[in-house]
């Protein structure tokens, strides 16, 4: 991946690789989920101690060394056995960096395994060109004999389409059983996993492969150009998902919607909008072209015009927003109240059927019910040093141009006139206003033209006494006008 970041923390529609690994475990299994981590263990530990909610019971087992996937496994086997409360009947083996994989692949998978009565399953598939993939051989039968690595392979063995997923069925008692006997003969040096099915055939075990019909979900991440490839594959999945729940999608190959993303129905989508995070929409929104939300809640029916970027808020039912809005965490808009065009809100809370209709900034403040918000308002809520709070009560009615120096207090129901520069505050139902008287000058508009004409007239004419190329020019124009 040439990356300072664990391969498995690479994130495919906004979920790391390993989430969608640990999510698909837990679907198909009700047992104990154990994460083996080698590369970065302190990071991906990190990110799995946040997420393990999710997961219980879950464990973390670390592989200090590491030496294959068969050393892996075996890591983990021990804690496997004795964290049960039942006997173990099986274990699923799955890989951290597949994450197109599905539930309905793996239901299958183990289904197949139980049909069949068989110690081992593996998952496979068939591509057009297997390099770099370990090749699944099989007997005259059809039979799984073994699973040979790229680097291993004969030129015979090349050939085979067949390729092994990383995807295992074990029977438990088995997997301990062939786990102990593993030995590094390859040319790496490291522990195979593969290595056991050759056990098992040896044993007389039965060994059956599955082959899913689709090569895509199993591809394993290990360049960037993988990894493009999975996040495009995995933002159809979510917008077709979300189609199918009653979201409209204008243009769905032109909308990016993080997995974790919740939307209600009718809910209406124009090209570009992208929707990261913990975001959740309620039902019968509209979200116009190219809006941006993470981490954002909205209530029912709430209308975001174009280009809006929202960020950490919360909106409440049939608010509007936007276009060219710009809400900053912790932004609260109650019901039916409205942020306009080119206004930026941050840490704020903007009660019930209030405006903030134009051009302004919003920070650090407590707004009432049914305000007005003058175009071109600004709350100026930093000294330099730390942020100060602005309160603004209800059925204030704020003009244009107004500056709010905070700390201050604006009463309930007050008046506060055009280009008011407020330093204290405003009791209820006053009028605040603070700006120099206007003086009107009869005449005087006329007469500072004529003053700055001649003015003018007098510097052209010096400059044209110092350069030549003026009276060059002057005798051009002239020559000109007369013929």
């Amino acid at each position: 991946m040439k990356s300072g970041l664990p391969k498995v923390l690479h994130q495919v529609a906004g979920r790391p690789m390993v989430w969608y690994a640990a999510a698909l475990a837990r679907k198909v299994s009700d047992g104990i989920v154990a994460m083996v981590v080698g590369h970065g263990a302190d990071k991906v530990k990190a990110y799995l101690n946040e997420e393990k909610e999710q997961w219980e019971p879950f464990l973390v087992v670390d592989q200090a060394q590491q030496l294959g996937t068969g050393h892996a496994v075996l890591q983990a086997f021990p804690v496997l056995s004795r964290t049960q409360d039942e006997p173990v009947c099986q274990v699923l083996i799955l890989n951290g960096d597949t994450p197109l994989l599905t539930e309905e692949t793996l239901t299958a998978l183990l289904a197949y395994h139980q049909r069949e009565s068989a110690t081992l399953t593996l998952l496979t598939t068939e591509l057009t060109d297997p390099s770099g993939y370990g090749r699944v051989v099989r007997g005259s039968l059809g039979e799984v004999l073994r699973v040979v690595e790229d680097r291993d392979a004969s030129v015979e063995e090349k050939t085979i389409r067949e390729i092994n997923v990383g995807t295992y069925v074990v029977d438990h008692e088995f997997l301990g059983q062939a786990l102990a006997e593993l030995r590094p003969q390859n040319a790496q040096g490291e522990y195979y996993l593969t290595d056991i099915i050759e056990q098992a055939v040896k044993q007389g075990k039965k060994v059956v492969g599955w082959a899913t019909p689709d090569f895509q979900e199993t591809t394993g991440i290990n360049t960037r150009v993988h990894l493009a490839m999975a996040e495009k594959v995995m933002r159809r999945r979510i917008n077709e998902r979300h189609l199918l729940a009653g979201v409209t999608m204008m243009d769905p190959d032109r909308i990016l919607i993080d997995e974790s993303v919740v939307i209600g129905r009718d809910t209406v989508l124009y090209p570009g909008v992208i929707l990261e995070g913990r975001t959740h929409i309620g039902d019968s929104c509209v979200i116009q072209a190219n809006s941006h939300m993470k981490d954002t809640v909205l209530g029912r029916a709430v209308v975001v015009q174009d280009a809006c970027v929202l960020q950490g808020a919360l909106v409440e039912d049939e608010a509007v927003i936007g276009p060219f809005a710009h809400l900053r965490p912790g932004s609260r808009l109650h019901k039916k109240s409205k942020v306009g065009n080119f206004v930026e809100l941050k840490q704020t809370e903007l009660g019930e059927g209030s405006k903030v209709n134009h051009l302004s900034y919003i920070g650090d403040a407590v707004i009432g019910q049914k305000v007005n918000v003058g175009a071109g308002t600004i709350t100026c809520n930093y000294d330099g040093f730390q942020k100060a709070r602005t309160i603004i009560e209800d059925e204030v009615f704020i003009g244009s141009d107004v500056q709010l120096i905070a700390p201050v207090t604006i009463g309930k129901g007050a008046l506060v006139a055009a280009g008011t520069t407020v330093t204290k505050d405003i009791p209820p139902n006053a009028l605040g206003i603070a700006r120099v008287q206007q003086m009107n000058r009869e005449g005087t508009a006329a007469k500072r033209r004529a003053l700055l004409q001649a003015r003018k007239t007098a510097e052209q004419g010096a400059r044209s006494s110092r350069d030549p190329r003026e009276s060059s020019k002057k005798s051009a124009n002239e020559i000109r006008q007369s013929s």
